[in-house]
């Protein structure tokens, strides 16, 4: 069934006007009539059953009925990845929600090959991948700061993985099965990897633990991937 994020209150009862984007993709893309059925979900009441109850071309409008679920969190996952070329960030962006992550954070490194990028487009990426994946949230995306300054504020309660590859520092699982479940956070560099200084003070910072995700090489994308499914499989909702 089709699943849609809006923006507004959710309850029995109410009535919905889609955005206009959403309105073109249940009547004209997906062709849906009056009286078919979608699911509706803002972050905040679950998911709910709603019926498609006036149809046009100005739009259409959604009855809601029942909730199918009440409202869950996943793990406070934060993932913070260097800026890098437009493709592989979306990729980042997308894969990112599909793994639970609750927030993607952009950093500025002295390496980083992208000086800027479309914010209001990761965020449409990553509302669809969570409508297409079922959790009932969407990840916050953060606009880009630069690494130190990121650091200067970080809060030292949630760990944060820093997947280093300088060598000389332990397998990700291994070290991850040392930290105690609770929040947490993966640091994934640039393409050109971090400068010696960078790597430097992250080494050194108490909340930060240096890890190995392995003897290749890999491009921030997949080593975003590899990294979330590590930590979900150690410390979140991959355990059961």
């Amino acid at each position: 069934m089709i699943r849609l994020h809006v923006p507004d209150d959710l309850a029995a009862g109410a009535d919905l006007i889609p955005a206009p984007e959403q309105s073109r993709y249940l009547t004209t893309v997906m062709r849906l009539a009056v009286g078919a059925e979608v699911l509706l979900f803002n972050g905040r009441d679950g998911e709910w059953r709603a019926t498609l109850v006036e149809a046009g071309k100005r739009g259409c409008r959604l009855a809601v009925g029942a909730r199918v679920r009440p409202q869950t969190d996943g793990p406070d996952l934060d993932l913070v990845v260097a800026l890098v070329k437009r493709a592989r960030l979306e990729t980042i962006i997308e894969k990112a929600a599909e793994l639970g992550a609750r927030r993607v954070r952009l950093a500025v490194t002295r390496r980083t090959n992208a000086d800027h990028t479309n914010v209001a487009r990761l965020r449409a990426i990553a509302v669809e991948a969570a409508e297409q994946t079922g959790r009932l949230d969407v990840p916050q995306i953060v606009a880009p700061e630069k690494l130190e300054r990121l650091l200067d504020g970080w809060d030292a309660t949630r760990p944060l993985m820093f997947c280093d590859e300088g060598g000389g520092v332990p397998p990700a699982l291994e070290a991850l099965r040392a930290v105690a479940p609770g929040p947490g956070a993966v640091l994934i560099g640039p393409e050109g990897g971090f400068a010696p200084e960078e790597g430097e003070r992250l080494r050194a910072l108490p909340f930060v633990t240096a890890v190995s995700l392995g003897p290749r090489i890999l491009r921030a994308d997949t080593a975003a991937i590899a990294a979330l499914t590590l930590w979900q499989a150690a410390l979140g909702d991959w355990r059961g």
